[in-house]
């Protein structure tokens, strides 16, 4: 089996803390790859160095929405630079958060915009984070759609179905975390139903929101398969057909990662 997870921050405390640890039980859990996600391009060379230092490790860059009243100078060409180092593979994670308000809701807008710029310009998959905004945020990115084609992808999709809907018909994967396992989460799961086999993604968002049996803990890499196996069970298929389906999404959503032999040997 091999499986990836598509978003995580192994720079945030909880996993760098015990990196080598974090990475070694990941291998186990045969999760072969790893995405640690920008959050502040100011502190983005903290995970280049982790993507650089580990053959498995990607990494994207972006000002998530909670920061993005502290990186307004950030340009789509500033972003388009940095991606062009062979570790990035994605922009973002960027989009909108009305639940916790950190940054004015103009602010995240307009941010939103200048990476859906670099994610056009550049071809690679623009990571987007939409918490309590699903009209905005499904009513930026159908007005940029018209502008020009880039690659979305909803990422810990925790939405009413009616975004997973709209991003979908604009080309978007969507990507479910441990939340999938929650007791609370029916909606998402009925959502999850809905979603195509070949837009379907997995992630942790660790150290954030460990999938049951984990609730509680911190979060990490290798709990990742236990969202796979839900995701399984809704789809109806096994948890090893289920690894290779989201591994097939993520390589091609993710066409800059190259692809592991191993991974080829094993279709």
């Amino acid at each position: 089996m091999f499986v990836v997870d598509s978003h995580c921050h192994l720079d945030y405390d909880g996993l760098i803390n015990d990196l080598p640890g974090v990475l070694r039980r990941a291998e186990e859990a045969e999760v072969g790859l790893m995405v640690s996600i920008g959050t502040r391009v100011r502190k983005f060379d903290a995970i280049l160095k982790i993507a650089e230092t580990h053959s498995n490790v990607y990494c994207t860059v972006g000002t998530h929405p909670h920061h993005a009243a502290e990186e307004p100078d950030v340009t789509a060409q500033d972003l388009i630079e940095i991606s062009r180092h062979p570790k990035v593979v994605g922009i973002g994670e960027a989009g909108l958060d009305y639940h916790y308000d950190f940054s004015p809701r103009d602010i995240q807008a307009t941010s939103f915009r200048v990476h859906i710029e670099a994610a056009r310009q550049s071809g690679l998959p623009l990571v987007i984070h939409s918490r309590e905004a699903e009209e905005d945020t499904a009513a930026i990115l159908q007005a940029e759609m018209a502008r020009g084609a880039f690659k979305p992808l909803l990422h810990c999709y925790t939405s009413k179905p009616e975004l997973a809907r709209a991003g979908l018909q604009l080309g978007a994967y969507v990507s479910f975390s441990g939340i999938l396992t929650y007791k609370s989460a029916a909606q998402i799961r009925e959502t999850a139903g809905e979603v195509p086999m070949d837009r379907l993604l997995v992630e942790t968002d660790a150290p954030y929101l460990a999938p049951v049996p984990y609730r509680g803990k911190s979060n990490e890499p290798s709990f990742v398969v236990k969202t796979l196996e839900m995701l399984a069970g809704i789809k109806g298929i096994s948890k090893e057909d289920m690894a290779r389906q989201t591994s097939m999404n993520f390589f091609r959503l993710f066409d800059k990662v190259t692809v592991p032999d191993h991974f080829g040997k094993a279709a």
